[in-house]
């Protein structure tokens, strides 16, 4: 099943998504900062933005989202 149509796989996605953009910019901050002003590849900067800010929160949902994909 696609993960368009799985909300659960959804989630997963877009977790692990926040966390490489995250990973990606503290580690490149200009390949990111270069495209921030873009509509499409924005949305990239936005991911990283939102994992720096609410880091403890996505960590979090990390070890959910393992403890969940371990158990099932």
């Amino acid at each position: 099943m696609s993960a368009l149509f799985n909300f659960r796989a959804l989630l997963q996605v877009l977790l692990l998504l926040i966390c490489s953009c995250t990973y990606i910019h503290a580690q490149w901050p200009s390949i990111l900062d270069r495209y921030k002003d873009h509509s499409m590849l924005g949305a990239f900067w936005k991911f990283a933005r939102i994992g720096e800010r609410a880091s403890p929160y996505v960590s979090l949902a990390c070890i959910i989202m393992a403890v969940q994909q371990l158990s099932a």
